[in-house]
C-alpha cells in the first residue's frame, strides 16, 4: 500500500479526496516536525516516533577491512504499539469492522460496552447449564465403563 492507497481509503471515510490528501499530509507533517525537534509522538494502539541519536562508533572497511570512524548521527525510530504487534501475531483477532487501534469510531456511541456485557452474561449461564449437561454425561459414561471393567476381570477370573 502506497500514499495513493492510503488517501483511497481515507476518501471512503471523509468523503472527498481533497479533504483525505490534506488529512494524510497534515498527519505526516506534524509527525515529522515533532520528531526533527526531538519530540515523540505516540498514538495509542498504533506506535511511538521518536528520535535516536546513535553515538560515534569504529566500523570497518568491508574490502580492506581497515578501521573507519562512523559519526555521532540521530534517525527516526518507529516502535509498534501492543495492539498493532498483537494484530500481527495474530491476524484473526483485528476486528472486520470499526478501527484496529482500539479506540470507538468517531460519533459512536459508548453504550455498545453494555449491550456487550449483558450478551456476556447470557452467554455464561448457558456455558454453565452446557456444562452441567456435560459433567451429568461423563459421570454415566465413567459408571458404565467402571462396570464393563469388572464384567471383564469376573470373566478373566473364571476362565
Amino acid at each position: 500500500m502506497n500514499k495513493a492507497d492510503l488517501v483511497r481509503e481515507l476518501e471512503k471515510t471523509l468523503g472527498s479526496r481533497q479533504a483525505a490528501v490534506q488529512a494524510l499530509d497534515t498527519v505526516c507533517d506534524t509527525i515529522v516536525r515533532e520528531v526533527v525537534r526531538g519530540g515523540k509522538v505516540a498514538i495509542t494502539g498504533f506506535g511511538t516516533f521518536d528520535r535516536v541519536e546513535r553515538a560515534p562508533r569504529t566500523g570497518r572497511n568491508p574490502r580492506t577491512g581497515d578501521a573507519v570512524r562512523i559519526s555521532k548521527t540521530t534517525s527516526p525510530r518507529f516502535r509498534p504499539g501492543t495492539a498493532f504487534k498483537d494484530y500481527v501475531r495474530t491476524p484473526s483477532t483485528l476486528p472486520r469492522t470499526g478501527t484496529a487501534t482500539g479506540r470507538a469510531p468517531a460519533g459512536s456511541a459508548a453504550t455498545g460496552t453494555t449491550k456487550k456485557a449483558a450478551g456476556t452474561r447470557k452467554a455464561a449461564t448457558t456455558t454453565s447449564g452446557t456444562k452441567k449437561a456435560a459433567t451429568t454425561k461423563k459421570a454415566a459414561t465413567t459408571k458404565k465403563a467402571a462396570g464393563t471393567k469388572k464384567t471383564a476381570a469376573r470373566k478373566a477370573a473364571g476362565s
